[in-house]
């Protein structure tokens, strides 16, 4: 499962499934790492309002990780730049 995540909603949607998915509640997924529920609730709600540190906590709970790469580009970009 791959999901392309350019805004911050859209994350905690996908956190938010996947914790459903795997039918952990806020609870005991955040027992698996030491987060508090009402901190799995934020990272679900506004997870641009939390560390990156606790995100990837988080993640680790959901058995997730994080890919970073560039974007495809739909327009070519020029081999020399003209001035």
């Amino acid at each position: 499962m791959e999901n392309l995540i350019p805004f911050p909603e859209q994350l905690g949607m996908v956190l938010r499934a996947r914790r459903r998915h795997l039918n952990l509640t806020q609870k005991t997924a955040g027992k698996r790492v030491g987060l508090l529920p009402k901190t799995i609730s934020a990272l679900e709600h506004a997870p641009e309002r939390r560390s990156v540190d606790t995100l990837f906590k988080y993640l680790s709970a959901l058995d997730l990780e994080l890919i970073i790469r560039p974007k495809e580009s739909e327009t070519p970009v020029p081999a020399e730049t003209e001035w």
